[in-house]
């Protein structure tokens, strides 16, 4: 009979993630009377508090889309190279990997119509 569990390795242990750790700290913690948010006993933060980053400023945002879309229609697949692809009004889907790669500047209502018309779609 198959036993998974004798085929393991011995030396190959996981590390348990940061969280983990981090929560056995808190309990540990709330077991010995201190609060459990890792602020001292007289109420006052252990650390201050995070810096907030925002993601949305406009350039992060034009540069991530400039990677994101196709600049203009192409006739090869950009996940896998294959030609198998069809064209859509607003991408390029990709036959043999399913990869649907966007179009940057074409009309996304076009895209909706095709859609529609091919039976993709239920108009409303």
């Amino acid at each position: 009979m198959y036993n998974a569990s004798a085929m393991k390795r011995p030396g190959l242990k996981r590390k348990p993630s940061r969280a983990v750790e981090r929560l056995r700290r808190a309990a540990a913690a709330s077991a010995n009377g201190a609060p459990a948010n890792g602020a001292a006993p007289n109420g006052t933060p252990a650390r201050p508090p995070a810096k907030v980053v925002s993601l949305l400023e406009p350039d992060l945002v034009l540069e991530r889309t400039a990677r994101r879309f196709l600049s203009q229609p192409i006739d090869r697949c950009v996940k896998c190279d294959s030609t198998f692809v069809g064209r859509e009004p607003a991408f390029i889907h990709c036959f043999y990997c399913g990869k649907m790669a966007r179009i940057a500047n074409a009309s996304l209502l076009a895209q909706e119509e095709f859609e529609m018309r091919s039976g993709l779609r239920i108009a409303v």
